[in-house]
């Protein structure tokens, strides 16, 4: 029996959560999170693309010749991180000059790549949207986790807002700006899942 809408959620967000479950779409996560504005922008993007892409892959697999389906795929992941980079210039140039190189790298996310194999080729188009948006939304809380960490610890603000008090107790924590700072905290971050899944499924037991 196919997964309820509540299940693709549930899986997306936490059983199967492509970071710290299935450790995809790290280079992102790595290269965004020193800043939570950036952050959120990525966050769009991928959401964005996820759900749309497989949408659009559902939609036409019975059409794709099966020998080009992978071409087709990623001309459909293509022409949707072209919209968002779109978006993200028309909204924020400048934060566009900072991420526009990892928005264009959303199209090679293995994420999206594989939700729309592995899901979409072989679901109706409404549950392949909704498992598209819960995989980018699960995506997306793991990036903020990290961000809200590093930048505090990383510059002493939050959403480029000095944070109170910082001229008394905040030091600069300089590994937080750099990648092997993001590496910490995604090590973390999947170890504390991890940590919770075990005790989960132990109790349930």
């Amino acid at each position: 029996m196919a997964d309820t809408p509540k299940q693709i959620f549930i899986k997306g967000i936490w059983k199967d959560n492509p970071v710290f479950r299935q450790v995809l779409g790290i280079c992102s996560s790595l290269a965004v999170t020193n800043l939570l504005t950036n952050t959120l922008f990525m966050a769009f993007g991928v959401m964005f693309v996820t759900a749309f892409s497989n949408f659009t892959v559902s939609l036409l697999r019975d059409h794709i010749p099966a020998r080009i389906r992978m071409i087709v795929q990623v001309l459909i992941i293509a022409s949707y991180v072209m919209i968002v980079d779109i978006l993200i210039k028309a909204v924020n140039p400048d934060i566009h000059r900072f991420i526009g190189p990892y928005v264009g790298l959303i199209i090679t996310n293995c994420i999206i790549m594989g939700r729309a194999e592995a899901f979409a080729s072989q679901n109706t188009p409404w549950l392949s949207f909704l498992d598209g948006l819960a995989m980018g939304i699960g995506y997306s809380l793991v990036l903020i986790v990290i961000a809200l960490v590093r930048e505090p610890m990383g510059f002493g603000t939050l959403l480029g807002f000095p944070l109170p008090g910082r001229e008394i107790w905040w030091h600069q924590w300089t590994i937080m700006v750099m990648a092997p700072g993001a590496f910490f905290m995604l090590a973390i971050v999947t170890w504390i899942s991890r940590k919770i899944q075990l005790n989960l499924e132990k109790g349930g037991k």
